[in-house]
């Protein structure tokens, strides 16, 4: 039985693919606290750079007959914890854009809401005051900005001057701007 301690990488990867558990354990002790070291340097979350390292030693024991022939086994660990480490960034990345994007459309989403409710409202009230509004001055109204009659068609259905539409409308228009004034500010 070989010490493993005194075998060089490529003898350890020899022995690897060969399913040699101990040569594993020997690789895993000598690498381990490197990787991690430059795992959790880069993403600065202890527990995600232990996942990390975790992760490629058993990437490593499955693929270990699909390995081929590595020059140095450190510099494969290493690139592989590069790309480990930019495929989490990404997804914090991601995640956040996400996130961001989500809490800007829910505001504009609840803004809207909030406006439409605030227009239904306004809308109830005007109705309330032009209702209230004398019955004259309200069906020349009616006929003029919710069916939207011209001022001529108007004084013909009623039998009035146009200037007596004029005047109604007028009057119906200063009544309504005060009223929905005094709800709006």
């Amino acid at each position: 039985m070989p010490n493993y301690n005194t075998l060089d990488d490529k003898e350890l990867t020899a022995l690897l693919q060969a399913d040699d558990d101990l040569a594993f354990t020997e690789l895993y002790n000598r690498y381990w606290s490197k990787l991690f070291a430059i795992a959790a340097n880069k993403i600065r979350e202890l527990d995600e750079a232990e996942e990390i390292v975790q992760d490629i030693f058993v990437s490593l024991w499955k693929r270990r007959h699909e390995l081929g022939v590595i020059d140095t086994l450190s510099s494969y660990l290493a690139v592989s914890v590069k790309y480990r480490v930019i495929k989490v960034l990404d997804k914090r990345n991601n995640y956040q854009k996400y996130s961001d994007y989500n809490q800007h459309t829910t505001s504009i989403a609840d803004d809207s809401t909030q406006q439409w409710l605030e227009f239904e409202e306004l809308k109830t009230r005007l109705a309330g005051f032009v209702a209230d509004l004398p019955e004259k001055c309200r069906l020349v109204y009616q006929l003029s900005r919710e069916r939207g009659f011209p001022q001529k068609k108007i004084a013909i259905e009623m039998g009035i001057s146009e200037k007596t539409v004029e005047a109604h409308l007028s009057k119906a228009l200063k009544t309504l701007r005060t009223r929905l004034n005094v709800f709006l500010l």
